[in-house]
């Protein structure tokens, strides 16, 4: 009885090791045959009972060497079926044909313009200024010479934010900044001259949306204060920028104007020709085009801001970065920029 026992399992044993699989389907049957609950090793050991005591251990031995055999055939069949089905999946590959397309973002406009920007003014020496976008009435107004009394606030409808004050006409002393003048301010305050920034960012007014302004858009402003600094420096300097910006030849004027934080100040404009209808429209029949505002710095401001105005002189301009961009690349309605209207940001793909 108990070599016949014995018998069975190295039958099983020999029947395992010929074991062969060519789908996944014949894999699994295998495992649930000898590796399952119900594998046909398990009513043998119920023939335990009658193998003599000293024959029990050889006995057990044999059965799990069976299982042992079991599982190291399985997952040879396992593998040899896996490593047929990667094969199959390459084998229709053509390693020389050209991938799938990847679609490739584009940088934004007003960023390109931005960056070109701060380019041509860190090339002559200017450093990057930011400051926070939420300001207090000191430093966007009243340092730049703007009381809360001025007119010019007039020019100005502001979106004022944070905490009631118990006085003034507009009850709180907080605001989404108007300008980045108030750059202007934190840096004159915190540094000593000669300062050279431009400060770059985006701001607010309450104004009505149309294709020609917007209630948020972004501004680049300029300061440079040191000793002996003249009107003649600011426009060399500003001359320097449209050319860079606009070409080798472009000619610039000043315009006298008004702002409350330069004395004297100016708008500049570019000579952009006439040569089309859009020429005209855009100029308006002059030629000329107005770019940006710029001035000597008031010397109420240097002194709001510490600096000592019997020492030092300085000039400061502004520009909104969307009217360079709406010029840079003819685009005729200001509200494109804020739309996220992928047809429109797909004509920069290719715009370095």
């Amino acid at each position: 009885m108990a070599n016949e026992v014995f018998g069975r399992v190295e039958a099983i044993i020999d029947e395992i090791n010929g074991a062969t699989a060519a789908t996944a389907q014949e894999v699994e049957a295998f495992r649930i045959k000898y590796l399952g609950s119900k594998n046909t090793l398990k009513p043998l050991m119920g023939e335990m009972r009658n193998i003599p005591n000293e024959e029990k251990r050889a006995f057990g031995q044999l059965v799990n060497k069976a299982k042992q055999v079991a599982q190291e055939k399985f997952d040879q069949l396992q593998d040899a079926i896996q490593e047929a089905a990667g094969a199959d999946a390459g084998a229709g590959l053509d390693l020389t044909a050209p991938g799938e397309p990847m679609p490739l973002g584009s940088r934004h406009p007003i960023a390109l313009t931005m960056r070109r920007i701060i380019s041509i003014f860190s090339r002559i020496g200017f450093n990057v200024a930011e400051g926070p976008e939420v300001e207090d009435d000191w430093h966007n107004f009243s340092a730049m010479n703007t009381p809360e009394d001025h007119p010019a606030r007039d020019m100005q409808d502001t979106f004022y934010v944070g905490e009631q004050m118990p006085s003034g006409p507009n009850n709180t002393d907080m605001l989404l900044r108007t300008h980045t003048s108030s750059v202007q301010a934190r840096t004159m305050e915190n540094e000593k001259p000669p300062i050279r920034i431009i400060a770059p960012g985006r701001v607010y007014r309450n104004e009505t949306i149309s294709a020609r302004s917007h209630a948020q858009f972004h501004q680049v402003e300029g300061l440079y204060i040191a000793e002996k600094v003249s009107f003649a420096d600011m426009k060399a300097t500003l001359l320097h920028f449209a050319r860079e910006m606009y070409g080798d030849k472009t000619k610039i004027r000043l315009r006298p104007s008004y702002f409350p934080f330069t004395e004297p100040s100016a708008e500049m404009d570019i000579w952009w020709g006439l040569e089309t209808e859009h020429d005209y429209r855009i100029t308006k029949g002059t030629g000329w085009l107005e770019i940006l505002g710029c001035g000597m710095v008031d010397p109420q401001v240097l002194i709001n801001c510490g600096i000592d105005p019997e020492q030092y002189t300085g000039y400061a301009f502004g520009m909104g970065i969307e009217r360079q961009a709406m010029l840079l690349y003819n685009i005729t309605d200001i509200r494109l920029m804020f739309e996220n209207d992928v047809r429109f940001l797909k004509q920069f793909a290719s715009v370095l």
